[in-house]
């Protein structure tokens, strides 16, 4: 049996972003291809169309940015078949569709996301989360992994663990420009192969990742997704800046999608450890959390 760890991240442009994220959704290997037939079936069943077929791509700063809720409420709700017609309409007729095509879309794009994380719990996904000050001091430069990854591989290790002992994880990164994503194999080659607690982990997960193109691969979109609302929404654990109130729906989504786990920690034989961690900053590199 294996799980597939879909990564991407959110607020790494140090823009506007309150939280950076790098988030996951985990997603077992007999249930991926359903889960894929899912999400399409769910574009076409909203849109009409395939939204994401090309240049256009469902990216959540897109679909789920102020704007969208804003269009959204510009008229009552839409019934859901008229809704597909008029967003149809809005994709094909771009600059010329009218406020009704315009207003539906918004409201498609926001239906379309609950729905995708609606089947996400139908198939069993799990969702991680490393959490960091977007403000927080710069990570040093070094040759181990920034603390954001080690801590999500350490959960979905946790996870992994704690299905049958035959259970194993891949790693599929939305792919990095070509030199980042050298240094990122090359730190978790270190990683995992010169620290105790990374070779503990490459029992359970592949070191060598694979990277996709995000706009291509369902997964990686789910994990933007869930990235994004991590970032703007989410709050708890001391992450005190203001949350985007609209994301509410979307925010008990992926809180439903997490893992809880419990380990012994100085002691405690029960600690709860939580598949999305947050931390102060990454100031520093792991070797090992």
């Amino acid at each position: 049996m294996a799980h597939f760890l879909f990564i991407d991240e959110s607020g790494q442009d140090h823009r506007c972003s309150p939280y950076e994220v790098l988030a996951g959704i985990a997603v077992e290997d007999r249930d991926l291809w359903n889960l894929i037939q899912a999400v399409q079936e769910a574009e076409l069943r909203h849109f009409g169309i395939r939204y994401s077929h090309g240049k256009r791509e469902l990216k959540a700063k897109k679909i789920l940015n102020r704007k969208t809720f804003r269009k959204a409420q510009q008229l009552t709700l839409f019934p859901p078949d008229e809704r597909r017609s008029l967003a149809r309409d809005c994709l094909e007729r771009g600059d010329a569709a009218g406020i009704r095509e315009i207003t539906a879309l918004a409201q498609a794009k926001l239906a379309y996301v609950e729905e995708i994380l609606e089947i996400c719990a139908r198939y069993r996904c799990k969702a991680f989360a490393s959490i960091v000050d977007a403000h927080g001091p710069e990570p040093h430069v070094c040759d181990y992994l920034r603390k954001d990854y080690s801590f999500l591989f350490e959960r979905f290790y946790y996870f992994l663990e704690d299905r049958d002992e035959d259970s194993s994880g891949i790693i599929v990164f939305d792919e990095l420009e070509k030199s980042r994503s050298h240094i990122l194999v090359g730190q978790m080659d270190a990683y995992f192969k010169h620290t105790a607690k990374g070779r503990l982990r490459a029992s359970r997960i592949i070191p060598e990742p694979f990277f996709v193109h995000s706009d291509l691969t369902t997964g990686v979109q789910v994990a933007d997704l869930v990235a994004y609302i991590a970032s703007w929404g989410f709050r708890a654990g001391g992450l005190s800046e203001p949350a985007r109130h609209d994301l509410a729906p979307y925010v008990e989504a992926i809180c439903q999608l997490r893992y809880r786990t419990t380990r012994e920690v100085n002691g405690n034989p029960d600690f709860v450890i939580w598949s999305f961690s947050i931390i102060k900053d990454l100031g520093l590199c792991e070797g090992g959390t």
